[in-house]
């Protein structure tokens, strides 16, 4: 398996789905590429031809995207796979399956009737260095201490201001993170915190859900943004595909004697 490689004799990979029909969904894939399963034991792959380009451009996004939804709305479960994934065909496609039927059959047992939420809590102010300094007196001490004097602050003035910053900001994304897991919890089944994207990010959650219970998630979100003033911004998005709670790290190595002995 491959990403964004020759296009010759392969196929692209959009999810692994439960054990399927074999009917295909249509001309829905990538370039309008037809989409359609390929099984082995329990477990489907969902793929289409590649495109004759490959990239990650807004048009073929949004067609990965389109295609993963489409699966979430007609099966109990799927393991989406990262955009521009491409497999050496159908018999690649079949060793995957084989050789990772068990890991596949237990996360989409974990995944089944359960969508991802997402919810990004950002400081929404000009200039978040100076907003610290106004709400942290630890900070603003220090600041006029080695920069409100005579002399040119030096580079280790700088950085040990950096470093206070850093850490007011770390310890404050932590409180915040905690106060907003304790209202999401009884209403997610897991909750994975990811790494700010951006310096302002305070807060950045994946949030798994049963899918009847998306209702009372949107509920705690809108009891969690109470919990900050309007220095802040609260968003949350979805629902989406699993992807923060599926592993799909696959055996990509060719063909082997095991494989051909699990065949016969």
């Amino acid at each position: 398996m491959s990403r964004q490689g020759s296009t010759k004799q392969k196929l692209y990979l959009y999810a692994i789905t439960p054990e399927s029909n074999g009917r295909s969904f249509g001309p829905i894939g990538l370039d309008g590429g037809t989409v359609y399963p390929i099984t082995n034991g329990r477990v489907s792959a969902v793929v289409s031809d590649v495109p004759e380009k490959l990239r990650p451009e807004r048009r073929q996004l949004a067609a990965h995207q389109e295609v993963l939804k489409r699966l979430m709305g007609e099966t109990a479960g799927i393991l989406p796979v990262a955009f521009g994934v491409v497999a050496d065909g159908p018999e690649a496609i079949r060793r995957i399956l084989s050789r990772n039927q068990e890991p596949f059959l237990e996360q989409l047992h974990h995944v089944a009737g359960r969508v991802e939420m997402g919810l990004r809590v950002t400081w929404d102010v000009p200039n978040i260095f100076e907003y610290f300094v106004q709400t942290h007196p630890e900070l603003r001490v220090a600041r006029d201490r080695l920069f409100g004097g005579h002399r040119e602050p030096t580079q280790d003035d700088k950085m040990e201001l950096g470093r206070l910053f850093d850490r007011l900001l770390m310890e404050d994304r932590e409180a915040d993170a905690e106060r907003v897991v304790e209202i999401l919890t009884p209403h997610c089944v897991e909750i994975k915190r990811n790494k700010p994207r951006t310096e302002r990010e305070a807060v950045n959650l994946a949030c798994l859900v049963g899918r009847d219970g998306q209702a009372e998630f949107e509920t705690a979100v809108f009891e969690a943004a109470k919990l900050f003033d309007d220095s802040y911004a609260v968003d949350y998005n979805g629902p989406w595909a699993p992807h923060n709670f599926v592993d799909m790290t696959l055996d990509l190595s060719p063909a082997r004697a095991s494989d051909r002995n699990a065949a016969r």
